[in-house]
This record gives structure tokens, sequence and C-alpha cells, in this order.
């Protein structure tokens, strides 16, 4: 499904609700209470701006009485979205933040990944899939992407484990690109990106990925990812924390001119290796 069509059913969502809520007779706070969520995120649900997960929309029809159409109208979208069904409200959310910080441990996070590079990641986790299924999972990547290069684009940090430098996924000459790619991308001023050495050895975020995004309109969130699902994080305590580990992170990086260079440094290093194999 387009992404314009997407927004039109998003849009009509929150028209529906706000409709069915005020037949009942409710404030925004009100049913979000009964809900478990702050009436404020009724108020972006309405406006199209937060996607409600799964849960809420149950919670929402049976607080309404509405047959299940809203939980229908959710299941319905997820199905369509290219994005796994943890992560589709995340790729939403990442068009309308202002500032984006991730940790990625493991692999280059998506946002800077070339088609090459998605390859090589999606069929080393799915081995028999169709040249479709790599090709849907490399396009919805690399669209995501694009937010990096629009004139409102987020500040975009991110931190990058040593690890990441050294693994060559794909390859040595799939990993030198990458890795000039995301270079690039420094220097253009697009991303900033620093690295945490492995002589760290034990730090603050120990069990996947991280990403804490940033907006105009709403309260932050936090994501963290490990290999099967994902979690989307919004309970301002919780956001706290995240911040603090990404903080406790960010402080034991190297600089961004050192972090650069050593980047460039792994590029060259793969590029003379594919030259010589």
């Amino acid at each position: 499904m387009a992404k314009g069509r997407q927004d039109e059913r998003w849009q009509f969502f929150g028209e529906l609700l706000k409709e069915r809520r005020e037949t009942a007779k409710l404030s925004q706070t009100e049913l979000g209470g009964l809900v478990f969520v702050s009436g404020a995120y009724i108020g972006l649900f309405e406006q199209g701006i937060r996607k409600p997960q799964l849960d809420v929309a149950e919670r929402i029809d049976r607080v309404l009485q509405t047959g299940g159409i809203f939980e229908r109208t959710v299941r319905d979208l997820i199905n369509k979205s290219p994005y796994a069904s943890y992560f589709h409200e995340v790729a939403e959310l990442e068009v309308v933040a202002t500032k984006i910080c991730e940790f990625a441990p493991l692999v280059v996070p998506g946002l800077l990944q070339t088609r090459e590079y998605t390859q090589a990641v999606t069929l080393a986790v799915h081995p028999f899939a169709t040249e479709e299924y790599v090709e849907e999972k490399v396009s919805s990547r690399l669209d995501r992407a694009r937010i990096l290069k629009d004139t409102t684009r987020p500040e975009y940090w991110v931190i990058l484990h040593e690890h990441v430098l050294l693994t060559p996924v794909g390859g040595p000459a799939v990993m030198a690109e990458a890795l000039e790619h995301m270079a690039t991308l420094v220097r253009a001023r697009a991303a900033l990106v620093t690295v945490l050495p492995r002589a760290v050895g034990a730090h603050a975020h120990m069990t996947g990925t991280l990403k804490l995004m940033e907006f105009a309109d709403q309260p932050p969130t936090a994501y963290t990812e490990t290999e099967f699902t994902g979690t989307l994080l919004d309970d301002p305590a919780v956001v706290k924390d995240a911040q603090r580990t990404y903080d406790l992170l960010r402080v034991a990086t190297l600089s961004p001119a050192a972090s650069l260079a050593l980047i460039e440094s792994a590029a060259e290093d793969f590029r003379r290796c594919a030259h010589t194999t």
C-alpha cells in the first residue's frame, strides 16, 4: 500500500475515533484514563500524528463498544506495512521526529545502510527468502533513509560500537562501501556518528539497539530492539532512564573527529582487502 494511502487510513481512524468518543460523551482525558493512555495521546491519535498500538485499539473498541472496528483497522494497516509489526509505528515516528539518537552495537543502523549492506543483512536472517521479499526489505529501508536528505531532516546522532566497523557484512567490498557512505553522510553533516571503542568493555546498554526520538508537538519516545522483537516506550519515567543510558554511552565514545577517522580507516582496510581478493 502506498504511504499516502496509509496516511489517509490513519486520518480516517482518527476522525472516527473522535466521532465515537464524542458520541459517548467522553473527553479525551476520560477516554485516555479508561484505555490506560493519557488524554494527550488520544488527541494525537485523533489528529493522525500518533498511531495506536494494537492493544490500545482493542481497549478503545471495548470502551466505546464499536464491535472491533478500531482493532480491525490497526491490524489491516500493520499487515500492509513493509515493516515488522513491532516496528511500523517507529518508522512512522521517524518521519516527524526532530531528533533521533541511536545506539547500534552490532550492525550499521538502517538509516545509514547501503543497498548491498541491507541485502546482506536480510539474507543472513532469511537465507531462503525470495528475491521479491529481499527487494521489499531493501526498498523499505532505503525509503526510510530519505528523511536524512529532507530540508526538514532531524538531528541524527549515532553511537556505533567498534564491532560494527570490524564485521565484514556482505564481504570486504560491501563493507567498504557501507563505511564510505556513512563517512559521506557525516561530512555532509546529515549525521553525527561517534564510536564506542571495544576497550571500554562493559557499557551502559548491553542488550540490543536503543533509539530515542524527540518531536515538536508530542512527548519523546524510546525504542529498544533485540533479534526477534522490539518495544516502543513512551512512559516518561522509562524514557528518562533511556535518555540517561544514552548519555552514559555518549561520554564513553571517541570524539566525532576521532570517530570519523576510525570509520574512514576501516573503510580503507576493507577496500584494500577487496582489491587483493
